[in-house]
């Protein structure tokens, strides 16, 4: 599933992947950012907290938003597919200006939102301008392939991973969250194996990569972006490893970005932060 297609003259809105546990009051500086992206005190928010089954998720995101001077937030409680249908919870996406989906279960979120007409204008306003984050779960079903499990570990093996479907937001990348927190470097290595087109984001807690709509992204927050790039990929023994046993990679090459480093997922690029003159 690729993003959906921008109109002439409008620009695609920013893709916000969060890795977990951002911080929410004493510096929450990558809720802050997506408030201003999304206008400041002009901000229209929606919260989707489909991934979680706690009820007060969504209001303390709308408390979170508020207090850090969204015009208005309001959170959609979208519990089953049939409420994924209804036609007032479009009408407030469509008005958006601003979409956050909260952590939880990924598969939570894909099996209620797939395919509907929710998932539908989350995909169409983000192209016609709309900035979309998501924090944990929420980040791990922006792209069109989605992590959906997998042992945790340093090394790849053939049972690595398992996929799922995403929304397709971004297409070009695959992505993980608490990544150093739950130490998930070989699920992402094993997941960037099985084919060399996408480039592997390992995202820490309280850590966002904010993808403009040139496919750059800019690390924000305390900790770290792994990025694993695999256009030189020369070998790869994935094809042919038994099950559960390791595997070669060679020619892999992985960047670690901090804060304010840039990283393009056309070119590939990655970039240091720049320096104050």
């Amino acid at each position: 599933m690729c993003p959906a297609k921008t109109t002439s003259g409008v620009e695609r809105g920013f893709v916000i992947p969060i890795g977990g546990a951002e911080e929410r009051d004493s510096n929450p500086v990558i809720l802050q950012r997506f408030v201003d992206l999304c206008g400041g005190s002009a901000a229209k928010i929606v919260i989707i907290p489909t991934a979680s089954q706690l009820e007060e998720t969504g209001p303390n995101y709308e408390t979170v938003f508020l207090r850090l001077g969204a015009g208005s937030a309001v959170s959609l409680p979208i519990n089953t597919r049939e409420q994924a249908n209804e036609s007032e919870y479009l009408s407030q996406i469509e008005q958006a200006n601003g979409i956050f989906m909260t952590g939880g279960n990924q598969l939570r979120l894909s099996t209620i939102l797939g395919g509907t007409p929710i998932a539908q204008a989350i995909r169409r306003s983000n192209a016609q301008g709309t900035h979309v984050a998501g924090t944990s779960a929420g980040a791990a079903i922006m792209p069109e392939h989605m992590i959906a499990g997998g042992p945790k570990g340093l090394l790849p093996n053939e049972q690595g991973v398992t996929f799922a479907p995403g929304v397709g937001l971004i297409n070009k990348v695959i992505l993980d969250q608490h990544f150093s927190q739950r130490n998930r470097l070989g699920r992402l290595l094993s997941a960037t194996s099985y084919n060399p087109f996408f480039s592997g984001l390992g995202i820490d807690e309280n850590t966002a990569a904010f993808i403009g709509p040139d496919n750059e992204l800019e690390v924000v927050g305390g900790g770290c972006i792994t990025v694993i790039d695999p256009s030189k990929l020369s070998h790869s023994s994935m094809a042919s490893a038994s099950r559960g046993e390791a595997v070669t990679l060679i020619n892999m090459k992985l960047h670690m970005l901090a804060a304010g480093a840039r990283y393009n997922i056309d070119t590939r690029q990655a970039t240091p932060m720049d320096k104050p003159s």
